[in-house]
């Protein structure tokens, strides 16, 4: 198909033509950042926990009434929920993956060092990596003999007495990696204070942080042994059978609070329901995304048939002609097709510029990463069949054209 006449058409309808040159590019640019971004998201919503989360059930409790100890309490409703028929293990942390506030502790390699290296989500609590399920893969896991209470732990801290303070933790992979790449991590020690060093033990395969803002750090998780005492921040964590979940829920709550009726429960939810609220935004942002894309590639896709239509209408005349002198519809049909894929390659070209100024936007302003090229021939790919699939229709029209239209138009 001649190029040419094709171009010279063009140009007598400059503005027509850079509008939808215009309106594909911003198409194109908005649909690769926004593939990008579900991308992100979908990507994000699958993020490791590094606990069984199908097996597991959370209970929170606040206190109507002071507790005189807050930690014989706690053990005795550890009893309690041991219990509970269906519960496999029970523990008590001060948090858990997918919450919206963490625990968190800086760390150093060195008590030299003048600045720590990197925060950490902090969990505490005896039992954790059995009942929820954590995976040791190398060392060992926390033994009861090495927990204290966290009341004594404070206590200690404020006064600058170290004898009685934990001396060991756990860490995870990617933690591990971070501060000693390519080295053993066992036995190696982690400063959470200029003076305490707590030596690496174990090391988890995942655990994410409570509050994983960031995917690059969302890993940098520690275990301490620490034994916190019963209270509205804690939560008692119970592993059982995942067709159990509702039962034992129910149950334990019965149990806690026949156990001391002085408390109310102020959250009970399996960990899928935890895993939900915490994704429900980076979900609703996704679906947000797809709507976007759909609308624009239908504006698109119907300022190219109305454009189309409208050409074809005005060209009747010169395309009865191009008939009555030999034209096939077949040389009609590819006029219109060859005609729309140069406007929309054209629309394309712009498009990924405007696509890579979009994203360098984004990762300066909103931290996201830098898009991938693998987006933009997507991109691309999706226009030139949107653009060839709108313009069809009004292309066969003009291919129905008879010869006898030069005659009457004469």
């Amino acid at each position: 198909m001649p190029i040419r006449p094709i171009l010279s058409s063009l140009r007598r309808h400059k503005v027509a033509v850079w509008l939808l040159v215009l309106e594909i590019a911003l198409t194109c640019a908005i649909i690769c950042n926004a593939i990008f971004m579900i991308g992100n998201r979908l990507h994000r919503m699958h993020m490791p926990s590094g606990v069984d989360e199908h097996a597991l059930v959370q209970i929170k409790l606040a206190a109507i009434a002071p507790i005189p100890d807050i930690y014989a309490q706690a053990r005795e409703d550890l009893a309690v929920l041991r219990g509970v028929p269906g519960a496999q293990a029970v523990a008590l942390t001060n948090q858990i993956p997918f919450q919206t506030s963490s625990s968190n502790v800086s760390i150093r390699t060195s008590p030299s060092q003048a600045h720590t290296i990197l925060s950490a989500s902090s969990y505490f609590g005896e039992d954790l990596p059995q009942t929820m399920g954590m995976r040791v893969v190398a060392g060992r896991d926390l033994r009861p003999d090495e927990f204290v209470d966290a009341g004594i732990v404070v206590k200690d801290l404020a006064t600058g007495e170290t004898k009685g303070l934990p001396a060991v933790l756990l860490v995870t992979q990617a933690l591990a990696q971070r501060l000693w790449p390519g080295q053993n991590p066992l036995g190696k020690l982690v400063y959470v204070t200029p003076t305490l060093g707590l030596r690496v033990v174990g090391v988890l395969a995942h655990l994410a942080r409570a509050n994983p803002y960031n995917d690059a750090v969302a890993q940098y998780s520690v275990i301490m042994p620490l034994f916190m005492g019963a209270g509205r921040d804690q939560s008692y964590i119970i592993r059982t059978r995942p067709q159990d979940r509702e039962r034992v829920l129910k149950a334990a709550v019965a149990a806690l609070k026949k156990a001391n009726p002085e408390r109310v429960v102020i959250e009970q939810r399996t960990f899928d329901q935890v895993r939900q609220k915490y994704f429900a935004n980076d979900r609703a942002m996704a679906g947000i995304l797809v709507g976007v894309i759909v609308a624009l590639l239908i504006v698109t896709a119907l300022g190219i048939v109305g454009l189309a239509s409208f050409w074809v209408g005005q060209r009747r005349r010169s395309i009865g002609i191009r008939r009555a002198v030999g034209a096939t519809r077949g040389d009609i049909l590819r006029y219109f097709l060859t005609e729309n894929f140069l406007l929309a390659s054209i629309g394309i070209a712009l498009g990924m510029v405007l696509a890579y100024g979009i994203n360098l936007f984004l990762m300066t302003r909103y931290e996201l990463p830098r898009l991938p090229a693998i987006y933009f021939p997507v991109g691309a790919i999706a226009l030139w069949a949107i653009g060839q699939l709108a313009v069809l229709g009004p292309a066969l029209r003009a291919a129905a054209v008879p010869p006898v239209v030069a005659t009457r138009s004469v």
